[in-house]
């Protein structure tokens, strides 16, 4: 995905990941109101990073298709290209998780 959007500052774009609701017998569909928001997503752009006082920008420790945990209701939701992505702030994002 090439994505054409440049976070500033601390900020980081994460596309949120669906995870599958499997049911016994997979008779039972949920309406879209009725499921959790996703708490985790792919890592698809990475701000710059927070400038020190010296306006020196402070490294990331993010970096673009991390695994991550994010805050459940943590973030601004958008749509570019009809995926559905949140700009989250670096310090909503709470676990990397590793693959």
């Amino acid at each position: 995905m090439v994505l054409k959007l440049r976070p500033l500052g601390d900020r980081v774009v994460v596309e949120p990941v669906e995870r599958e609701e499997t049911f016994a017998g997979g008779a039972l569909v949920l309406p879209e109101t009725a499921k959790e928001k996703p708490q985790q997503g792919r890592v698809v752009a990475v701000g710059p990073g927070p400038r020190d006082e010296d306006g020196d920008h402070i490294k990331m420790d993010l970096a673009v298709d991390d695994l991550v945990l994010f805050a459940k209701y943590a973030g601004t939701e958008i749509k570019v290209d009809n995926k559905k992505l949140l700009i989250l702030r670096e310090s909503d994002i709470l676990a990397v998780i590793e693959e």
